[in-house]
């Protein structure tokens, strides 16, 4: 039986841009674009209607913007969203941000003219990420609705700990879906959180900046961006660069280059063996929502020294691959909703609070 082709809804206002992304991925033999819509009410009803396996979506058009159609298309048609938009680079990163918290899967620079010359290599990055995409399992993505479950009393785990044994860092390690899911444990730590927070999220170049500044904007916490030899903080969240693993050495951050071959840049297990190694069971690790199995291997490596490790549950994942990797390997001490993990966080130091 012959392979069913990729079915391809393309949302864009511009008729340039749309009769590009048609021929580009057109080009391939296994997609084939079943609709293109001219603005955000139209992919609403295409993806009702046709139930592609993919929309690919812009930002800015008329009538319905691109934001409040991947929310309505979340939430009661759920399908995979690539956006491809200009208006997610320079002063409009933020709404990047917007659309992953919103559901989207993944962001990427609509090609403009002056990239006609690369246009070969810009086609076969956006085929290559459909391809990837369409095969993720969505589900409803309505933003305001939190499942909620009662709270187990404050400390009531931890009850006997003592100073000696309290964690000093927390290590996360996230991928597709881990800016909404950072922004829902990271801006829940109250301001006074004790305990520096390192993380190493998979996203694509130039996009760690724009990152950082939307969740500083949302967070009590501070988020920064981390740097080579800096000295941790309390209440503070550290981000690898783009292009380098974040590792810890005890005290100081330190900045690596990938290894040959490495697939996902900055590294989960990189980032959690560190911990692993320089804190032993002072440590708290943290994997959230991600495609593959990176950090599994890592935070069972802290889950081995007696650190606290959490892993995201499936309900709540956009990707339930890099959780699942470490449940099953016996890494993940606790699964939790994303919702409820920075609870989590809090009872493991409840003598600081």
């Amino acid at each position: 039986m012959a392979e069913q082709p990729i079915r391809v809804v393309v949302a864009d206002d511009s008729a340039l841009a749309r009769e590009m992304l048609v021929q580009i991925l057109s080009s391939d033999e296994h997609i084939e674009v079943v609709a293109s819509a001219t603005d955000g009410q139209e992919a609403i009803d295409l993806a009702a209607a046709l139930r592609p396996d993919l929309v690919t979506m812009d930002i800015h058009m008329p009538r319905v913007d691109g934001l409040r159609a991947i929310e309505h298309i979340m939430a009661f048609s759920p399908v995979p969203v690539l956006v491809v938009s200009a208006s997610v680079y320079g002063e409009g990163v933020g709404r990047a941000f917007d659309a992953l918290d919103a559901g989207a899967l993944e962001v990427m620079r609509k090609p403009e003219p002056r990239d006609w010359a690369d246009l070969s290599d810009i086609a076969a990055d956006i085929i290559a990420r459909v391809k990837l995409l369409s095969r993720v399992p969505v589900v409803t993505h309505v933003r305001g609705i939190r499942a909620t479950r009662p709270d187990r009393p404050a400390g009531a785990r931890d009850a006997g700990r003592d100073a000696a044994t309290l964690p000093e860092v927390v290590a996360i390690g996230s991928s597709t879906g881990g800016p909404s899911a950072l922004l829902n444990v990271l801006g829940r730590l109250p301001a006074d959180f004790p305990l520096p927070v390192l993380v190493a999220q998979h996203i694509a170049e130039g996009f760690i900046p724009g990152l950082v500044a939307w969740l500083d904007a949302g967070c009590k916490i501070r988020v920064c961006v981390a740097q080579d030899g800096m000295p941790v903080l309390p209440g503070v969240a550290y981000f690898a660069p783009t292009g380098s693993n974040l590792t810890f050495d005890g005290r100081r951050m330190r900045l690596t280059a990938p290894s040959a071959g490495q697939i996902h840049v900055p590294s989960a297990d990189t980032l959690f063996e560190s911990v692993a190694a320089a804190c032993g069971s002072h440590g708290v690790g943290v994997i959230l929502t991600g495609m593959g199995a990176d950090g599994a291997r890592g935070l069972k490596a802290m889950h081995d020294g007696g650190a606290a490790t959490i892993a995201q549950d499936e309900a709540t994942s956009t990707v339930f691959g890099m959780p699942k990797m470490a449940a099953q390997m016996g890494a993940a001490g606790t699964v939790l909703p994303v919702h409820e993990i920075a609870a989590e966080l809090e009872r493991a130091v409840p003598a600081r609070l």
